[in-house]
């Protein structure tokens, strides 16, 4: 069974920039698709992004498009979220996720096989 790791959470300025990890341990994530998403206070966790396997394929929300970006190292067995241009609506709990279906981590309504613990982003106005 893998577990995933997210890191590279915390405070930062409106406009700033954020990249986060998700570290895979237990197994490697070979033909996992992966998936990023995030829960703010009082609101219904939603989609952010996702890649395959090969990393040929990305998704992502419309409200995050241009400025985020998903990738993926697999030699390194992690995932990565680069976020820029944050701003306050982007303060989140961020989650990652792994699933043998890209259409599974790529909606919120679906439930991933695998979930990191989680890494909280704040950004301030």
């Amino acid at each position: 069974q893998v577990q995933l790791v997210e890191s590279g959470g915390g405070l930062v300025q409106a406009g700033g920039s954020l990249r986060l990890s998700c570290a895979a341990s237990g197994r490697t994530l070979s033909g996992y698709e992966m998936g990023w998403f995030r829960q703010a206070p009082g609101k219904e966790r939603e989609f952010v992004a996702a890649i395959s396997w090969s990393g040929g394929i990305t998704d992502y929300a419309d409200s995050v498009k241009g400025r985020f970006t998903i990738s993926r190292d697999n030699a390194k067995n992690t995932v990565y979220l680069q976020m820029n241009s944050l701003k306050p609506e982007d303060t989140a709990a961020y989650y990652c996720a792994a699933d043998l279906s890209l259409r599974t981590v790529k909606s919120a309504s679906r439930s991933p096989e695998v979930w990191g613990q989680g890494t909280l982003v704040t950004v301030s106005s």
